[in-house]
């Protein structure tokens, strides 16, 4: 990680609204690479909307987003995405669409105008499924599969797609516990191979134990930033859920428990 360069992604003064909802107000965010970055906080709490206004998806009510130093409004879609990789919260099935062609999806951002996906790129998109464990799946229906199946071919395309930063809206949706561990232990391994994260959470365990540091989201403008071991704590997620948390060990090995 070179201590002098730009960000991975930044915002400054970034406010997101929804409606005459305030969710985000004036965040000051800089992803470092190699960092791997949770959100929390409550259903309508902004997490997506914050995601989606990072990603450029959408524009922010105030402020600005940097990637890589450069000004993501001054950046094209096709530059962006051959920097930037979004994971959303549900896939759709793909109308008859084969996995692997739903993974090779994620190498146009790599291709030029009517060029075809080359034998190299094919080879991407199979060591992609053989990463979630899906491999043997390459030519099945895609519609055909679970949804948990089809989240983790949804996380072979970005994979492939091969960005420095990934921007993950609760990457464990529809996994089991097997997959969850292992999906977010694989962008853990990424991080320590110089790309970042940020991904959205509802489980203040798994952010303990994969992520540096934490975006903590109230829904009403205000948040909290800081490193995981500062801000996980009992009391402080309490007051983010709004109802009672137990806490078990410390660090990487906490543990948090909702209670009546």
């Amino acid at each position: 990680m070179d201590p002098v360069g730009p960000p991975a992604l930044s915002a400054e003064r970034l406010t997101v609204i929804a409606g005459s909802r305030c969710l985000v107000r004036e965040l000051e965010l800089a992803l470092a690479p190699g960092e791997f970055l949770a959100v929390l906080g409550r259903n309508g709490c902004g997490k997506t909307l914050t995601l989606h206004t990072l990603a450029g998806l959408r524009t922010p009510a105030a402020g600005t987003v940097h990637l890589e130093g450069k000004p993501l409004a001054h950046l094209g879609r096709r530059s962006i995405a051959q920097r930037l990789g979004v994971l959303t919260q549900d896939a759709e099935e793909g109308l008859g669409m084969r996995v692997l062609e739903s993974v090779l999806i994620g190498r146009h951002p790599h291709l030029s105008w009517l060029e075809w996906e080359s034998a190299r790129d094919r080879e991407r998109a199979f060591a992609s499924l053989t990463r979630v464990d899906l491999a043997d799946f390459a030519h099945r229906e895609l519609a055909s599969l679970s949804g948990g199946e089809q989240r983790r071919a949804a996380i072979a395309s970005l994979l492939a797609q091969d960005p420095n930063t990934f921007l993950l809206d609760e990457p464990t949706n529809h996994l089991d516990p097997h997959h969850q561990l292992q999906v977010l232990e694989l962008f853990r391994q990424l991080t320590r191979e110089g790309r970042s994260v940020i991904a959205s959470l509802h489980d203040p365990t798994l952010a303990a134990r994969f992520a540096d540091r934490v975006l903590l989201l109230y829904g009403d403008g205000r948040h909290a930033a800081g490193t995981a071991r500062e801000l996980l704590e009992a009391g402080r997620l309490a007051g983010l859920y709004g109802c009672n948390v137990r806490a078990f060990g410390a660090g990487a090995d906490a543990h948090f428990i909702p209670v009546v």
